[in-house]
């Protein structure tokens, strides 16, 4: 892995996020890579790589080129001007590039291959197959694509950002002979893959490539001189002032389409496209040349995704782990009854994410239920969820639904969500003014013989059922009162007019989190001086904020062991003399994307644990409302405390951070036993599960005669 260059910023207390970012995308690749994984994983793994890369340069490169513009050369915390941090992030994703399609062209493609799925090309198919994809092309392809001529003088015709296109370069007339110019853009509506016939297995052949073979179709009577694919990439770091925007929900509809004609910001291309090819297009999209990659496969490797999903190939993928019942749940007991009983904490995916499904849907259905307030950033298509809501509206509950607008690449469909709930008697609120909602709570208010109780779930993923399955999380449930009176207060303040103000139990940002962070981080550090128990365990997506990065160091620095499970970015330099020495940081990368916010402080020996929704990001802390709970149930604390404990004690799937930014995978020894945290927290989950289901098994006891008296 590369280390920090040798400048101004290698000497730097922080690290860079960008570059941080891209050494994460990195250990992404590096399972991609696993021969020792089956070919669909590794594939599913590479499409990752290239989705996380699609929405960096549109955001965070984005960002970037925005600040060069404005002439905005202000350095970031790592000492890098956006200049210099956009010419470093070019040269680490190029090699990501080559390495992407290295891992695809020479490992996982033959490996698929031997199994059945062939990528073939238009020169390699069989007569049948040729006349199928005739038939094809005639039938549904031709009818929907359209040529575009492209002059030079003329404005360039708007492609779509990500979409895939043909640049076709022409022969001009015998009066004219310079070249002509003409685009042909893929319809997204067309399938990618095209399905061939007469072999076993799943022959395929992409799209482009059967257009490219039948481009002089669409110009009769004119020689093609050459043709290749291409891709732009274009700037989604489009945001609204909401100050000056009367109508949140038309506004957002109008960002949606300015994000459609943004600059472009990267241009991909095939790598056998000319010279030529490339100079047009450059100058056409007015990009620079250090924001034109010369692709060595096929473009757009995010669609693969579909590949790694195909059906009837169960030998090519990895064994499915299936989420587990929860014991405390039992399915025939009401979901308010189990709650009655105690706080639940629940640790997806292992542990099923049905139980927060059915609690909804049990609410929706309940009569004695007068209420349901959630808050949504990002759900389903098919959202159960939603459809819950829906489903209580309309039966004549108080529903009030925050739907997060502003929520990058799912405006549209939190939108069209927005709608369906206020048609269904949804009090619809369209999020916070100045802030983004991203704090995952639901209320439920329920009447019971003594009176009126709320439930609520506090959690750290989204209400989305399939990322539920993909995602590792942390759920909360409760009916404590103190936790009831909180979510009602925190609903009142983002609905209404009212300030944040103090809870019992939570803490909320902007206000709130960093400071309550600040004091725990702090309080550490000064019993470590003490001579007390002191220690930190965090696990987070990701670690960028300055201030409780030095909060950290100035802990480390009084003693404190700081023992962090970050999986994405990190500007912390852990492990750096006299700075970081007492820190620890390590990212897990495994088939589950670990995604939950945990931390705990030791506190002397009675140690204080929380769950959030909030990384510890400037954005998190002071440009969204966050939700960071208090989880005191002894066995909920003590679960997440081993939650903790197993990743950072992971010796198969995690990476260490070392102080020049760069990461070492970690191995078994003498001192650390081999010790894979997924794996682990499927096992006991599976054997919870299977345990209650032996205690809940009949007993059978046979009957038995009567025992006679005996003579005498």
């Amino acid at each position: 892995m590369a280390k920090e260059p040798k400048n101004k910023a290698a000497d730097a207390p922080f690290l860079n996020r960008e570059l941080s970012w891209i050494e994460f995308n990195f250990r992404v690749l590096q399972q991609a890579e696993d021969a020792a994984l089956p070919p669909l994983e590794r594939l599913k793994f590479a499409a990752i790589t290239a989705s996380n890369a699609d929405e960096f340069f549109m955001v965070r490169v984005g960002g970037l080129k925005m600040l060069q513009r404005q002439g905005a050369e202000q350095p970031d915390p790592s000492g890098r001007t956006p200049s210099e941090q956009l010419e470093e992030i070019a040269a680490r994703m190029r090699e990501l590039v080559e390495r992407q399609h290295a891992c695809l062209l020479k490992d996982i493609e033959p490996a698929l291959r031997k199994g059945g799925i062939r990528r073939l090309r238009p020169d390699e198919l069989s007569a049948a197959q040729r006349s199928h994809v005739d038939a094809l092309f005639a039938d549904s392809i031709f009818p929907v694509i359209t040529p575009v001529a492209v002059r030079p003088d003329e404005e360039f015709p708007l492609l779509a950002g990500l979409g895939l296109a043909l640049y076709v370069r022409l022969d001009g007339p015998a009066d004219d002979p310079a070249p002509r110019h003409a685009l042909v853009a893929m319809p997204k509506n067309l399938p990618r893959f095209l399905a061939l016939p007469g072999e076993a297995g799943y022959p395929y052949v992409l799209l482009e490539e059967v257009v490219r073979a039948r481009v002089g179709e669409l110009f009769p009577g004119v020689a093609v001189r050459e043709c290749a694919a291409f891709r732009i990439t274009r700037n989604a770091d489009v945001g609204v002032r909401e100050d000056l925007a009367g109508d949140l929900l038309e506004r957002m509809r109008e960002v949606l389409v300015e994000r459609k004609e943004s600059d472009c910001i990267r241009l991909e291309i095939e790598k056998r496209a000319s010279k030529e090819a490339q100079a047009f297009l450059r100058q056409a999209l007015a990009v620079a040349d250090a924001d034109v990659y010369a692709v060595p496969g096929p473009l757009d490797l995010a669609a693969f995704f579909r590949l790694a999903n195909l059906a009837g190939f169960d030998a090519l993928k990895i064994e499915p782990w299936n989420p587990q019942p929860v014991p405390e749940t039992p399915p025939a007991e009401s979901s308010f009854a189990a709650l009655r009983r105690g706080d639940l904490l629940l640790f997806h995916p292992y542990e099923s994410y049905d139980f927060v499904l059915r609690w909804l849907q049990e609410a929706a259905d309940d009569p004695n239920v007068l209420a349901i307030k959630q808050v949504l950033y990002r759900v389903s298509d098919n959202s159960p969820v939603v459809a819950a809501l829906m489903r209580a509206a309309e039966r004549g509950k108080h529903v009030t639904a925050l739907v997060e607008l502003k929520a990058r690449f799912d405006e549209a469909r939190n939108i069209d969500w927005a709608d369906a709930l206020a048609r269904a008697g949804a009090q619809v609120i369209y999020g916070v003014k100045g802030y983004k909602t991203h704090a995952k709570i639901c209320v439920v208010v329920r009447r019971e013989p003594e009176g009126v109780v709320r439930y609520v779930h506090f959690g750290t993923g989204n209400y989305n059922e399939k990322s539920a399955r993909l995602y590792s999380d942390a759920s909360f449930l409760t009916c404590q009162e103190d936790f009831g009176a909180d979510a009602s207060a925190f609903f009142n303040a983002i609905t209404g007019y009212a300030q944040l103000g103090k809870f019992r139990k939570l803490e909320a940002a902007p206000l709130g989190i960093r400071p309550r962070l600040l004091e725990l981080i702090g309080g550490e550090a000064e019993r470590s001086r003490q001579g007390e128990a002191a220690g930190i365990e965090a696990k987070m997506n990701s670690l960028e904020d300055p201030e409780l990065i030095e909060a950290l160091y100035q802990a480390s620095q009084a003693g404190v062991k700081i023992r962090l499970n970050v999986r994405g970015l990190c500007c912390l330099r852990p492990g750096a003399k006299g700075l970081s020495d007492n820190v620890q940081v390590v990212s897990v990368v495994d088939r589950y994307l670990e995604h939950a916010r945990i931390f705990r402080f030791l506190n002397g020996g009675a140690p204080k644990t929380f769950i959030a929704s909030a990384d510890w990001m400037p954005r998190n802390l002071d440009r969204r409302i966050e939700l960071m709970i208090p989880v005191e149930d002894p066995a909920g604390a003590a679960k997440l405390a081993d939650v903790l404990a197993t990743c950072l004690a992971d010796t198969r799937q995690a990476w260490r951070l070392l102080p020049d930014g760069s990461y070492e995978r970690r191995q078994p020894d003498a001192k650390h036993p081999a010790l894979r945290c997924q794996e682990e927290f499927q096992r006991r989950a599976a054997a919870r599960a299977a345990e209650a289901a032996q205690r809940q098994a009949p007993t059978f006891e046979p009957q038995r005669p009567a025992e006679q008296k005996k003579p005498g």
